[in-house]
């Protein structure tokens, strides 16, 4: 089933908006539908409108993930799915530039689920998965298997520098 335009939002989306999303960008890039600073709240979208959010490479530049996702949150329709792609911690891609101010680990999203000590502040969101994507090399297969066999947690914590991922990719559900 594809989105329609009045269902999906591309925040952050640059110049490479996702096809028949309305694309939010703080720069007027081509086919950039709404300017805005994602920094700054409320942005001028309405409440509840979208059922699916991309935030694809943008969370690591935000100044404040509590008020983003709050706005996330508002402008998403109850069970939105919300899919965030980000450089993991491991990559050098997360530290090789310097406008990133975050450097996000596959457990990054807890304190905004139900219970979790943010979920009051930005709205609730459930869990549908959170993956450590690695790169097509040969030499990804054995961080894969780590990951497969003992779990995200183990590999960050004993080898996530010794064999880097590439990205993150979280998907949540807005609760409201």
């Amino acid at each position: 089933m594809s989105e329609t335009p009045e269902q999906m939002v591309d925040l952050g989306c640059g110049s490479k908006k996702t096809p028949g999303a309305v694309g939010v960008d703080i720069y007027p890039f081509p086919g950039v539908d709404v300017v805005t600073d994602l920094n700054s709240g409320p942005w001028p979208l309405e409440d509840n409108r979208f059922s699916h959010v991309n935030i694809h490479h943008i969370i690591e530049h935000v100044a404040d993930v509590v008020p983003f996702l709050k706005e996330v949150h508002r402008i998403a329709k109850p069970g939105a799915r919300v899919v965030i792609i980000t450089p993991h911690y491991s990559s050098m891609n997360s530290w090789a530039d310097p406008t990133h101010l975050r450097h996000l680990a596959s457990t990054w999203y807890e304190p905004f689920m139900a219970g979790g000590y943010l979920s009051g502040r930005t709205g609730v969101f459930a869990l549908e998965y959170s993956r450590v994507k690695f790169g097509k090399s040969v030499r990804a297969w054995y961080p894969r298997l780590l990951c497969r066999l003992f779990g995200q947690g183990l590999w960050e914590k004993h080898y996530a520098f010794r064999f880097p991922a590439t990205d993150l990719h979280t998907v949540l559900t807005v609760v409201k």
